[in-house]
């Protein structure tokens, strides 16, 4: 294509894979993605090749420079769904879709603005359309900002399942004790590795310990720039800060799971809503979302409490919403003024 488009070893403390991910021995058939290719002008593609370049245009390049793209993303996709809970395969799925859809319309709009106007080297510059070509520019322009818009897609698929586990997960619990599991042994092992090296001064054959991570505790020679191993610094593997940076791992996953077993608990109860004059809440469990939901459009004066409050209006529900938890409720009654 043309040359806008292109465009056409872990430290100790980094001890778990991202917060939703699991690491399965390799991916399984049902993880690849069915990729659903739009179709792409080639026509077009060879009107913006002549009005260009010199060199004849190859028959079904620009569908084939589109479809490697698509196939790259669909790769991406692929890896992420044999790292994450199948929660989130769905919207990998739409995430890819939408990739290919807007890719395939930016090539389509990228080669019609190319042959929109050619290039002086082709034309010549005898009654050049200068008009024409900076208006060319000008799309070009506003055409590469939709480029990077499209390519943000796959830092989206990429960042699917690396933040806390969503509690609406049906393998939440799974995930989070793994977590717990991990996190607890990366807390012993550091504990053990300590008192190793005060009874043996050194790391060698310390259980828990691997190769990387010993030459990385004992790494020598960089005290005096500011630096230096923790055994150089503190005289221990694992000075009290790393521990209680483990520790606060633990906690924090750990109410996670108090979390998770306090919503199972209130599922099994029959939902509940509180009325109001204009209106009720609703503790919507199966949307993980408490909701208020009004007779008629509230007044502005009250749309400004609600937001100032977390709730976010939602055209799928009608409702004002925000994330089910222990504040939400008090949070409502009190940009309500029902407290």
């Amino acid at each position: 294509m043309y040359e806008q488009i292109g465009l056409i070893d872990q430290a100790p403390e980094e001890i778990t894979p991202a917060a939703n991910e699991t690491q399965p021995e390799q991916p399984t058939a049902e993880a690849a993605p069915a990729v659903r290719y739009y179709e792409i002008s080639e026509a077009t593609a060879r009107r913006a090749n002549d009005a260009n370049s010199m060199r004849d245009y190859k028959p079904g390049s620009a569908t084939a420079e589109y479809r490697a793209a698509v196939d790259k993303a669909a790769a991406l996709v692929a890896s992420k769904k044999a790292a994450v809970s199948p929660y989130y395969h769905d919207k990998l799925d739409s995430l890819l879709d939408r990739y290919a859809r807007r890719l395939a319309e930016y090539y389509n709009a990228y080669y019609r603005n190319e042959a929109s106007c050619p290039s002086i080297l082709i034309s010549g510059g005898s009654n050049f359309p200068v008009n024409k070509k900076n208006k060319q520019n000008a799309r070009r322009d506003s055409l590469f900002q939709e480029y990077k818009q499209i390519e943000g897609i796959l830092d989206k698929i990429k960042g699917i399942g690396t933040g806390a586990v969503d509690l609406a997960d049906p393998h939440a619990r799974e995930i989070l004790t793994d977590q717990l599991n991990a996190y607890q042994k990366s807390l012993d092992d550091a504990k053990a590795a300590n008192a190793y090296y005060r009874k043996h001064k050194t790391l060698d054959g310390c259980p828990g310990i691997g190769p990387k991570e010993r030459e990385w505790l004992t790494r020598p020679g960089v005290f005096a720039k500011g630096g230096g191993s923790p055994l150089e610094l503190y005289g221990c593997p694992f000075p009290p800060y790393e521990l209680q940076s483990r520790r606060g791992y633990i906690k924090r996953v750990a109410d996670r799971l108090a979390e998770l077993d306090k919503r199972q608990a209130e599922q099994a109860q029959p939902a509940e809503s509180t009325k109001f004059d204009g209106g009720e809440i609703v503790r919507n469990l199966e949307a993980d979302r408490l909701q208020i939901l009004f007779d008629d459009k509230p007044d502005e004066d009250t749309r400004a409490a609600l937001k100032s409050n977390g709730f976010r209006w939602s055209p799928r529900y009608q409702a004002w919403q925000r994330q089910l938890t222990a504040n939400a409720e008090s949070a409502a009654r009190r940009a309500l003024g029902l407290n």
